[in-house]
């Protein structure tokens, strides 16, 4: 009987790839040289980004291994991995039949040479990320763990794409990645039409589809290959070198890995042309692919470079390659600009005095406000203002331990935490030292013989780990009349900025609800996107009547809601207020109950007492008892004012 063979559809060509002509470089350039660190690909939905990447692995030559010749490898990495499946453990096999301790590589081992791919890159778990990137940039994997020491060579093309509406990553760790790209669908028309055109004519015959790029792809490869063998041979001479170290320079990247992440890949690029000198160019399309995203040191800040800055800061660094820096002056003759520290500064509006270096932290901004003022008509259409200063602000934790999505605010059992300890009990996978050593403890009693190791049932421990979790973190914020009438809502809104970046730093999903006028309103649904938050939060308004009884409710119904969404996620509830609930019948007593619901369903919360002035009435304490949280006065909220770790929830 006759029986066919089914080919293997070929992948979408490299070259049939419409526009991102800047990912397709940034992919080839790592490809060249892939001590450039990877690729960081940040762009909406459906802009190809996980069809490029696959691509590339097609282009990468061939690899001699032991013997045979294979196809570079494409090594996917889940975003529910664990570090074991990452850079490998003992090889339980050998263990249990041969009683030897040996190593059983993991996904790092297996993209050596190759691709790895690891898609959604921003919900991965941090330490997973940071074994990723120091795997990349050193080429080699180090592993000292469950009593094995082993090393093994690790050099790929590492390639992360994320969605930044689903949450960004930490500065830290966007610095780690040597490139970054933002892609986007092309708004214009014809482009869109061919990519169009093009993926249907895939979809419908595949293999005539890949035959016609076949040679285009062939000649990337070839390319790629080339470049390579001639890579060690590009000279980047003392001008180019000055040049990418004035742009460093210019745009105050921190550190020195920007320095050196531009000097390989404008290397790669001068490869890439088939020259053996980096030349301007080189360094220009370097300083396009790394330089973007370390300029961004807060989660705040808009990712990119300028183009006129960019320029700029090409001709300024054109100036410093043509000429060397100037003789170190002598320390012991001053410098005629300086200006006479006897003399008083006339642009100093203090004068210069010993007042001159007040504390300037946003948690005591209120203290420095001005004279207290009338909040206006009270219609409330005062603008809240520019945000007063911000701080590193006071941890904030969720009492007990949870099980929630990986983060960095509070204690939770997971499956990427760190194993603590062995039990009998149900734990988040195997623990293999635990179950050894149980077993270890009855061979002579089950009559061990050479070779064999006997276990059974009862010597398997689970692994009770231990690890960080993020939360949901409500923000339900005093836009009042009676906050604004103080000038307090600048310090307010410093402060929200301060817990946001927090929140961002800590993996958490933020909502923001403000209070004002006769109700209250979800500025900002639950989201991973904290930017998004500060967005909203700038546009706020101020004035009128302090409704806490709605925001109280309106916070425990988001709470709620999304606890059916994520049920594993636990919340807290930070409120910002002074505690002057006004308007409708008895706002007070309506406030305390709002806020016993609160408590009642479990809801870890903090009160943020923004009240001031030498008479305090103490009515956010109050609430606080209500709430059945933790109580934190404005001014004591930053970090920096407490030497330990507070956990204001508990």
């Amino acid at each position: 009987m006759h029986q066919d063979i089914e080919v293997p559809q070929p992948g979408y060509p490299f070259s049939a790839i419409v526009g991102q002509d800047q990912l397709r470089l940034a992919l080839i350039l790592c490809a060249v040289h892939p001590g450039i660190g990877g690729v960081l690909v940040r762009g909406e939905k459906g802009t190809a980004k996980s069809t490029v990447v696959r691509a590339l692995a097609t282009l990468l030559p061939p690899i001699e291994d032991r013997g045979v010749t294979r196809a570079a490898r494409l090594v996917e990495l889940p975003v529910g991995a664990t570090e074991d499946r990452v850079v490998g453990s003992l090889d339980l096999e050998k263990v249990l039949r041969d009683g030897e301790r040996a190593f059983q590589p993991g996904l790092l081992a297996a993209a050596h040479r190759g691709v790895l791919y690891v898609d959604e890159v921003n919900l991965l778990h941090d330490h997973l990320v940071d074994v990723l990137l120091d795997a990349a940039a050193m080429g080699r994997v180090h592993i000292e763990r469950d009593g094995v020491s082993h090393s093994h060579p690790a050099r790929f093309v590492l390639v992360g794409t994320m969605n930044p509406e689903e949450g960004e990553l930490r500065p830290q760790l966007l610095d780690r990645f040597g490139l970054a790209v933002d892609v986007r669908a092309s708004r214009e028309v014809d482009v869109r039409m061919d990519v169009v055109r093009r993926r249907l004519n895939y979809e419908r015959d595949p293999h005539a589809f890949a035959a016609g790029y076949a040679s285009d792809d062939a000649d990337i490869a070839r390319r790629i290959l080339d470049a390579r063998d001639v890579l060690d041979g590009v000279v980047l001479d003392d001008t180019e070198l000055r040049r990418i170290a004035a742009l460093c320079a210019s745009f105050d990247v921190d550190g020195m890995r920007a320095d050196l992440v531009l000097a390989r890949t404008a290397s790669a690029h001068a490869a890439w042309r088939g020259s053996k000198t980096v030349e301007e160019s080189d360094v220009r399309v370097a300083a396009e692919l790394a330089l973007p995203h370390r300029r961004r040191r807060d989660p705040f800040d808009e990712p990119g470079i300028d183009e006129k800055a960019l320029d700029d800061a090409m001709r300024d660094a054109a100036q410093q390659a043509e000429q060397p820096d100037p003789p170190d002056p002598d320390p012991t003759e001053p410098d005629p600009a300086d200006p006479d520290p006897t003399e008083p500064d006339p642009t100093d509006p203090d004068g210069g005095g010993a007042n001159a270096d007040a504390d300037s932290s946003g948690a005591d901004e209120e203290h420095r406000s001005s004279p207290e003022k009338p909040a206006g008509n009270g219609s409330g259409d005062r603008d809240a203002g520019a945000p007063g200063s911000q701080f590193r602000a006071r941890l904030m934790e969720v009492p007990g331990v949870g099980e929630g999505a990986p983060g960095r605010r509070s204690r939770s059992r997971s499956a990427q935490g760190r194993a603590v300890r062995a039990t009998t009990e149900r734990g988040k996978g195997i623990h293999l030292i635990g179950t050894l050593f149980a077993a270890a403890e009855q061979q002579v009693t089950r009559g061990r013989t050479a070779g064999r190791f006997r276990l059974e049932p009862a010597d398997l421990r689970g692994a009770l780990r231990e690890g960080r979790e993020g939360n949901l973190i409500v923000f339900v914020v005093d836009a009042s009349g009676s906050m604004a009438a103080r000038d307090r809502l600048s310090a307010v809104t410093g402060a929200v900025l301060s817990l946001l970046r927090d929140a961002y730093q800590r993996r958490d999903k933020v909502a923001v609800v403000t209070v004002r006028g006769r109700d209250a309103e979800l500025v900002l649904p639950p989201t991973s996107s904290v930017d998004v938050a500060v967005t909203r939060l700038r546009r706020m308004k101020t004035g009128g009547k302090s409704p806490l009884a709605q925001g109280f409710l309106k916070a425990r119904e988001v709470v709620l809601r999304e606890k059916v969404r994520d049920p594993q996620r636990r919340a807290l509830v930070v409120a910002l207020t002074d505690g002057r609930a006004t308007g409708g019948v008895d706002p007070v007593g309506r406030s305390r109950i709002a806020a016993s619901r609160i408590a009642s369903d479990g809801i870890a919360s903090v009160v943020v007492d923004c009240e001031s002035g030498m008479v305090r009435l103490g009515l956010a304490a109050d609430f606080a008892r209500h709430l059945g949280g933790g109580y934190v006065r404005l001014a004591d909220l930053s970090a920096e004012r407490v030497a330990d770790v507070v956990r204001a929830a508990a």
